[in-house]
């Protein structure tokens, strides 16, 4: 049945982290329920394994909807079961919460204790505004030197969207695509240099994954199995490698806050307000579907409504 998962999954052209994540929580909650299979139960064992995992494994709110999502998927799209039940299904309800933003010397002080790949992939993120994956699968033909921009092809929801690309970050940038045109190379002549394709575009253009324009800008330093159909490629940079070095750096530059890579995100658009840009720009940039997404960073800069001044600042009551 979790092969039935993993092509239905393939079909709807879930990404390898979903399909994996899916398979993980169907495979609880069969083991959870004794092995039965999921025809022979319902509402109340998907409302009872929930409820053990907020309650006892104490999980976020986002994590315990995902495994209803991956509960529903099999429910729906592998079983093929549409019950009344699965409407009524409450999903927890997941806090609102502000994003955590670094300011300007904080970001700097930040990057200026990285080096190598990892440096300029968060000077990436930094400066594009970019979420982690739409960085790290950046190929080489999406970076238009020329025009100073970065394509984001098929971001989140499936949509592609222009940012800009800094100055500053053009001549690391052409660097390490020279050195994955090196990389491509090598691996043409050891008789491999295929790229991984999305959805059916290895079948419409059968030499693209050979071609360099479509590798990867930050490639991974060797070759690996692809997970679905055990090929032999070059994947891109691994994020884990990222991480390390932003918790690295982050001890080093004494910053407090929990930074991971999409904080960088969130202080390209926190800066760029501060900056007077046009916030419908940052939508664009940022690539939200809807304004309320990006007028959070307005509530970061406490500047909904105009802006407030305390009154005690307006009063000059304060002491040295």
């Amino acid at each position: 049945m979790l092969d039935d998962v993993r092509r239905r999954l393939r079909v709807r052209h879930y990404s390898v982290r979903t399909e994996r994540a899916y398979v993980g929580w169907i495979r609880r909650f069969i083991l959870a329920n004794g092995k039965r299979h999921p025809r022979e139960m319902g509402a109340q064992e998907v409302e009872a394994f929930l409820t053990v995992l907020a309650t006892r494994g104490k999980v976020a709110a986002s994590t315990q909807n995902q495994a209803l999502s991956a509960l529903l998927f099999l429910y729906r799209e592998v079983l093929r079961l549409d019950l009344p039940w699965m409407e009524d299904v409450i999903r927890a309800k997941r806090p609102q919460r502000l994003p955590v933003v670094l300011s300007v010397l904080e970001v700097q002080s930040l990057l200026a204790r990285m080096e190598g790949r990892p440096w300029l992939i968060a000077s990436v993120l930094y400066g594009t505004g970019l979420r982690l994956m739409e960085c790290l699968r950046l190929r080489v033909k999406d970076v238009d030197f020329a025009r100073n921009e970065i394509m984001v092809r098929n971001g989140k929801g499936g949509k592609d969207r222009r940012t800009v690309l800094p100055r500053t970050l053009i001549e690391p940038l052409q660097r390490e695509v020279e050195r994955a045109r090196t990389v491509h190379r090598e691996d043409l002549a050891a008789g491999f240099g295929e790229v991984w394709l999305p959805h059916a575009l290895g079948r419409k253009y059968p030499n693209a994954g050979r071609e360099f324009g479509w590798q990867y800008v930050f490639a991974a330093r060797s070759r690996s199995r692809d997970p679905r159909d055990g090929s032999e490629r070059r994947h891109h940079f691994d994020d884990g490698v990222l991480s390390r070095a932003l918790k690295r750096a982050c001890v080093r530059a004494g910053i407090a806050k929990p930074v991971s890579a999409h904080t960088l995100r969130h202080s390209f658009a926190t800066h760029l307000l501060e900056a007077g840009y046009d916030i419908r720009t940052i939508q664009e940039l940022l690539g939200h579907k809807d304004l309320a997404t990006t007028q959070v960073y307005t509530h970061v800069l406490n500047r909904g409504g105009g802006g407030v001044l305390s009154p005690l600042d307006s009063a000059g009551t304060g002491r040295a």
